[in-house]
């Protein structure tokens, strides 16, 4: 068993969860990866196996002698020089495809996003998970396509402007739409479950949690759990798409997609797949109370010195 992708958040996440179940498991890094993070994997007791998503025979390499693959490798949160959505999540992930079917593999498992309502303007990163999918369809092996909805910790994070720790939220659109926003551990819960489920045989799944909420909806539950009121900046549909059309590169053409697609995307019903995959789904409402005890926790610790200075 090898991971694409292992030294991110979500791959490494998948990682855990293997080692935590007993799995022998493999990881694919460079020879540029962090540390740190090379480290992490030790530490969980992943063997890492040298290799390059932009270097075939490297990948032809690193899968001797492994039955499947998880795919969790993306451009979009953290990357490299040279690393783009062009060359990582595109002709990347095809490379992929192509090393896995070359030497033999088994089972691949490829983390996707669903489609969004047509409406929705093109934008790269779709345009590259449609072509790897219909890519890994064609191929000798079994494959999983995992399509997870918007990630909580990412799109109901900091990164993205949803500030919990000053009370500030960026509201993209009009932040009424119903997102079945899904926790990254269960995403990763459902690639390690695809492993071994018959459910998961050549088979698109579509993941969500088990809330249908809206961006104010979270709002409202954060500010439920923390006592405080959120100052909320709104960034308005016509401007997003403005932004998308005069992004200057790939990777800014698809988040401004994907902050309309925030109000274009749909529920997704979870019942059939949780007959199939018993997975306890993490709600917005857990997620909110962890992260704002987190960030109470953090500031305990803070130096005693620090924390006087903020009550004289």
């Amino acid at each position: 068993m090898l991971v694409v992708g292992a030294t991110g958040v979500l791959g490494m996440e998948v990682c855990r969860q293997l080692a935590a179940a007993g799995k022998k498991v493999k990881a694919l890094a460079r020879t540029s990866s962090q540390k740190e993070k090379v480290n992490a994997l030790h530490e969980l007791g992943v063997e890492t196996v040298t290799g390059d998503m932009k270097d075939p025979q490297s990948l032809y390499q690193a899968f001797q002698n492994v039955d499947a693959i998880i795919s969790t490798a993306t451009s979009t949160i953290s990357h490299q020089e040279g690393d783009s959505i062009e060359t990582v999540d595109l002709a990347g992930q095809l490379k992929v495809a192509e090393a896995a079917s070359a030497v033999g593999l088994q089972h691949v498992v490829f983390i996707s996003f669903p489609p969004f309502l047509s409406v929705t303007p093109e934008f790269p990163l779709q345009s590259a998970k449609r072509a790897v999918e219909n890519r890994l369809k064609s191929k000798n092996f079994t494959y999983t396509i995992l399509q997870p909805t918007y990630f909580m910790e990412i799109w109901l994070g900091p990164v993205l402007g949803f500030d919990y720790a000053h009370a500030k939220a960026v509201i993209y659109g009009e932040g009424k739409n119903k997102i079945s926003w899904i926790s990254i551990k269960d995403v990763a819960a459902f690639a390690v479950a695809s492993l071994d489920n018959p459910a998961a045989q050549n088979a698109v799944i579509q993941l969500g949690g088990p809330d249908d909420l809206s961006l104010l909806d979270a709002v409202e539950i954060f500010e439920q759990e923390s006592g405080q009121t959120f100052e909320l900046q709104n960034v308005p549909d016509e401007a997003l798409r403005a932004q998308i059309a005069a992004a200057p590169d790939s990777l800014g053409k698809t988040f401004s997609g994907l902050m309309i697609g925030l109000n274009e995307v749909g529920r997704i019903d979870m019942k059939e797949t949780l007959r199939n995959f018993p997975i306890q789904l993490t709600s917005v409402r857990e997620y909110a109370r962890q992260m704002i005890a987190a960030e109470v926790a953090r500031h305990l610790r803070r130096p005693a010195f620090a924390l006087s200075s903020q009550f004289p």
